[in-house]
C-alpha cells in the first residue's frame, strides 16, 4: 500500500450510527438504564420506565418521545429534546447537530432506582 493511500485511510472519519427513529429509541431505551456523561451536566445514570418516568439515585423526571427525539423534563426546567444514535448498547445524544453526550444502555433497572 502506498504511503499516500495509508495516510488517506487514517484520516477518513469512522462512519456514524444512523439517527434512531422514535420506535427505535423506544425499543432500545425504554425499560432500561442508561449510564454515561453529558457535555453540560456531567455523569448520569437513569432508568427510563414504561410510564414515562425517569428514576435516578438523586432525582426524578419525565421522558417522552416526540417525533424522532427523546425529550427529558426535570423539575420546573423546560423539556430538552435530543436525537439519539443507537449502536448496540451505546447511545450518542445529539442536539442541533452536535454531540451532547454518550451513554451505555444497561438492560433493566439493575440499580433499583
Amino acid at each position: 500500500m502506498s504511503a499516500a493511500l495509508a495516510c488517506l485511510l487514517l484520516t477518513v472519519p469512522a462512519a456514524r450510527a444512523a439517527t434512531a427513529d422514535g420506535d427505535a429509541i423506544r425499543s432500545a431505551l425504554i425499560g432500561n438504564t442508561v449510564q454515561g456523561d453529558m457535555a453540560l451536566t456531567g455523569a448520569y445514570s437513569e432508568f427510563y420506565a414504561e410510564d414515562g418516568s425517569i428514576h435516578s439515585k438523586d432525582y426524578e423526571g419525565r421522558w417522552r418521545i416526540r417525533d424522532n427525539e427523546m425529550c427529558f423534563k426535570y423539575g420546573e426546567e423546560p423539556a430538552t429534546c435530543y436525537q439519539a444514535e443507537v449502536d448496540g448498547d451505546s447511545v450518542t445524544w445529539m442536539k442541533d447537530g452536535q454531540d451532547s453526550g454518550t451513554g451505555t444502555i444497561v438492560p433493566g433497572n439493575p440499580n433499583q432506582y
